[in-house]
């Protein structure tokens, strides 16, 4: 099985720092998620970012539903691969 990466795409700083904290208790990911800023086209104003958190599911075990669900607790989305 190819290893699988699930993204998440949050308003802002804090909302991905929160859901960082919280993905691993949710679902049992070991692995620490990756936060990475990704500035919107033609924004200068680093409020104007959204935040991917990036998680690695080698073996497939993570729900793309129950991950959607999750990203909507802070008003983000699960992006498609």
């Amino acid at each position: 099985m190819s290893d699988l990466r699930h993204v998440l795409v949050l308003p802002d700083r804090d909302a991905a720092e929160e859901a960082a904290e919280e993905v691993g208790e949710r679902f049992g990911v070991t692995e620490e998620p990756q936060l990475v800023r990704d500035a919107l086209a033609g924004e200068d104003d680093a409020e104007d970012a959204q935040w991917l958190l990036v998680l690695e599911d080698p073996d497939g075990r993570l729900v793309a539903a129950e991950l959607d669900e999750f990203a909507a607790r802070w008003d983000g989305w699960r992006e498609e691969p």
